[in-house]
């Protein structure tokens, strides 16, 4: 997405979302997924289960940056049509003759946006050679609107293969980051069990701290439960280890 969004990377984190929501959001209102990832199956299958949506969705990330890198490969695979919604259906009821900008260096895009305030955001860093400030509503129906943009002509190309692979990137984004957080929640319960034995007593934290403060709180989390470690008298190098498996339960 970074690279993507090249001039708008502070606008990452905006697009950066898990189930519709900020991460920290899902983080710290987490609840299993069951109907995804059923709780009767044994874990070594929730975790199979986990890294091959995991893995397919990064074997077509590789195929979408390999169309998006060179332009002229189809993009016709990678929309979404529908019947009857605003892609597919005639536009000669909305779209009026002065509505288009044509000219020997510029040009009019019609794109269908599902959300007005992200595309506002947004739509001028898809490319460089957006004329700022230059998109309009045409129209609007429940689902959808349809905007104009003015660009100029060598940037067309490049402008509708990003809107493409930043859509893909939104949606593909979310759906691995829910498969990585449930694998971490199944990994702190494995990793509890083992610690703290049977039956199953122990409460999952979530620490939120930026990399300059890490390592001091991997330290502290160390000293303040050294007495729940059962490699206290360990090596210095081992009980640096625990503390970093601490840190990952609360951290993580």
């Amino acid at each position: 997405m970074r690279e993507v969004m090249e001039q708008s990377t502070d606008k990452v984190l905006e697009n950066a979302l898990a189930n519709g929501v900020d991460l920290m959001s899902y983080m710290t209102k987490f609840q299993w997924d069951k109907a995804k990832y059923p709780t009767a199956l044994p874990l070594s299958s929730l975790a199979d289960i986990i890294n091959k949506e995991v893995s397919q969705v990064e074997t077509e990330l590789k195929s979408q940056a390999a169309a998006y890198n060179s332009v002229k490969t189809s993009l016709q695979s990678l929309e979404r049509k529908q019947d009857g919604n605003l892609q597919t259906r005639s536009l000669n009821d909305i779209v009026r003759k002065e509505d288009l900008v044509v000219s020997e260096y510029l040009t009019t895009l019609l794109v269908v946006v599902t959300s007005y305030l992200q595309w506002e955001r947004t739509y001028e860093s898809l490319s460089n050679f957006v004329v700022p400030r230059s998109s309009r509503k045409l129209y609007e129906d429940g689902e959808a609107g349809v905007f104009s943009v003015t660009l100029f002509k060598r940037a067309v190309c490049e402008f509708k293969a990003k809107g493409i692979f930043v859509r893909w990137l939104k949606v593909n984004f979310s759906q691995v980051f829910i498969a990585w957080i449930h694998l971490k929640a199944l990994r702190v319960f494995v990793e509890s069990v083992l610690r703290y034995g049977l039956p199953v007593n122990y409460q999952a934290l979530l620490l939120q701290t930026d990399r300059k403060r890490s390592k001091k709180l991997r330290e502290e989390l160390a000293s303040l439960f050294m007495h729940l470690d059962p490699t206290a008298t360990a090596s210095k190098t081992d009980v640096r280890g625990q503390a970093d498996l601490h840190c990952f339960k609360c951290h993580s």
